[in-house]
């Protein structure tokens, strides 16, 4: 089984797929990105779907690239026999099928191919039937149907669906296949070469706008297209990762469904795509979080489905082995109907920036703001289950807490800056409760830092928020303590662990690897705290912990030396783009 950096990501905005360095497609979602997937190896092996297209004998060399500001896959392999190029993709739909194409162009001499497509269906759980078609084949199970469409010669049976063929020196083979649903007959083929101009077209338009010009600038935008690639375009939401069940522990049970989007990142989305100068994306994911979390306050939840939908209940697919053995593989996330008290200062946190950027607020948003803060000023004295989604008791979780004076602070600066009605003397004195609670009850004085929880010993990397969202200015002196505290308590060779599991009752066995956001978070902290030089030496690390193509899983296993948890992870590019931006300030 390939290590989780060796893969890539393509997508169309609407669904997306894993492509490993050996040509297999091993994961792949349609038609959304929590719909269930129909090849699901990354979770198992070839019996549970895969689409293999790779030379059928020994490979000596492989090389891979997106195409410069695009998401348009290229893998070069190296044979005895010649080099044979694949480029994978998938264009965006308008109003089309959703597609994955793949195209194979001989580069020199002459090479033996194999595809192999074994689509599966619910998971890995079915074997579809298959049918012969002129251009290709049909494949069809339940509410499910394919088209593989191939001017090639193919082989069928209900396993798989197999060509051999050779890539001969400038010649090319194509392969597209599309998904509709069973009851409806198969859509038109698109033709693959014009499909790759204007997918390539596209995304060269769309990272041509990008307005960040500060430091680190191809890291951010090679960034910012993971995150397009990870946001639907018809709801705005942005998945935190398109994969489920990649493990946090290998071999272990930290195994979640990441396939839904989350209000913790909002406001970190939200600045991200503001400095990319990405309006309408911003205004689009603004716009889903104030859909999805608006109604009553106290039913917020703390993250939703790609279409604002609430319930995510979660179970167990007790047919896959797990990604290298790790179990269970779940779908859904129970965590949904966890109380976070930090996401009202997610969401009251994306109407400040989106109104401060823009220079102005939506007049409809503010009665539902007034609610939001009316809410939290009767609930932020009570214990929560924090922003890292413990599964043991609630407790008064200082990121919480901070996020709970967040709220007061964001409201009453638009309040202020836009002239609107509020009862500004009231929300003034609550903000200072709360920061005065925090400062007493969040801080160890006798060692210098702010604590996981009121009263606790335990350190954890969201205690940075008190820097982060301007708590305390960057040279508060515990500020500082904060920083050197969890750099050396939760550090392992220099990257940054959420919280010791050791030490904190998050009710599951086992560990985790260290969390490259909180790791990215450490590095803003040192920009604000005026030390430059260490921020640097720390991003620079962090970016030298990125795949081949610039991606990142959620965390990174130190011991191991390699990427763990779900792939790419939105916060990690989050946190990075935000971790440039503070030091492109800095300096």
């Amino acid at each position: 089984m390939m290590r989780i950096e060796d893969y890539g990501l393509i997508g169309d905005l609407q669904s997306a797929a894993l492509v490993g360095r050996d040509g297999s497609i091993d994961w792949l979602c349609l038609p959304r990105f929590d719909s269930p997937s129909c090849l699901t190896a990354l979770l198992g092996d070839e019996r549970h779907g895969r689409w293999l297209l790779a030379p059928a004998g020994e490979v000596t060399g492989t090389s891979r690239r997106y195409r410069p500001g695009t998401l348009v896959l290229e893998t070069d392999f190296e044979t005895a026999d010649g080099t044979v190029r694949v480029t994978d993709f998938m264009p965006r739909r308008g109003g089309r099928a959703p597609q994955v194409m793949r195209i194979v162009d001989g580069l020199a001499g002459r090479v033996p191919m194999r595809m192999e497509l074994a689509l599966r269906p619910d998971y890995g759980a079915v074997v579809p039937w298959v049918d012969r078609m002129v251009d290709g084949v049909r494949v069809q199970s339940g509410p499910d149907a394919f088209h593989l469409s191939t001017t090639l010669e193919l082989s069928v049976d209900r396993e798989a669906t197999t060509a051999d063929f050779t890539a001969v020196e400038g010649a090319r083979q194509r392969f597209v296949l599309s998904w509709h649903p069973s009851y409806a007959d198969a859509p038109p083929v698109e033709d693959a070469d014009s499909a790759l101009a204007r997918t390539d077209a596209f995304w060269r338009e769309w990272s041509g706008r990008c307005s960040y010009d500060g430091a680190y600038r191809d890291a951010v935008l090679t960034s910012l297209i993971a995150l397009k690639a990870m946001t639907d375009e018809t709801t705005g939401a942005v998945v935190a990762a398109p994969t489920t069940s990649l493990p946090e522990d290998l071999g272990g049970v930290r195994n979640w469904d990441y396939r839904y989007c989350w209000l913790r990142d909002s406001v970190l989305t939200l600045n991200a795509l503001l400095l990319g100068g990405y309006t309408d994306e911003a205004l689009a994911f603004r716009d889903f979080a104030f859909r999805a979390g608006t109604g009553d306050p106290a039913a917020l939840q703390i993250m939703y489905g790609v279409g604002g939908e609430r319930r995510l209940d979660e179970f167990e697919l007790d047919w896959l082995p797990g990604y290298e053995g790790s179990r269970p593989v779940r779908v859904g996330n129970a965590a949904s109907g966890q109380f976070q008290l930090d996401v009202y200062g997610e969401v009251l946190g994306v109407a400040f920036v989106a109104a401060d950027k823009l220079g102005r607020i939506d007049p409809g948003n503010w009665p539902r703001s007034r609610a939001f803060v009316e809410h939290v000023e009767q609930i932020w004295r009570e214990p929560d289950d924090g922003i890292w989604e413990a599964r043991g008791p609630r407790r008064h979780y200082t990121q919480s807490k901070v996020m709970a004076w967040v709220v007061f602070d964001r409201t009453i600066r638009l309040a202020e800056r836009f002239d609107l009605d509020a009862p500004l003397d009231r929300w003034r004195q609550v903000r200072q409760e709360i920061h005065a609670e925090v400062c007493e009850k969040g801080y160890d004085s006798q060692r210098g830092t702010f604590t996981q929880y009121y009263g606790s010993k335990e350190l954890d990397a969201a205690a940075l928020a008190v820097v982060l969202v301007g708590f305390l200015p960057g040279s508060d002196p515990r500020v500082t303590g904060t920083i050197d505290a969890v750099r050396d308590g939760l550090g392992h060779d220099g990257f940054i662990s959420r919280y010791s599991t050791a030490e904190t009752d998050d009710g599951l066995p086992g560990t985790e690897g260290q969390f490259l956001a909180c790791s990215f978070w450490l590095a803003s902290a040192l920009a604000l705290n005026g030390r430059l030089d260490e921020s640097r030496e720390l991003f620079e690390r962090l970016l030298g912990l990125t795949n081949d193509l610039g991606l990142l899983a959620e965390e990174y296993d130190v011991a191991r030396q390699r990427q763990v948890g779900n792939f790419p992870q939105a916060f990690s590019h989050l946190a990075l783009i935000n971790a440039a931006a503070n030091i492109s300030a800095a300096s």
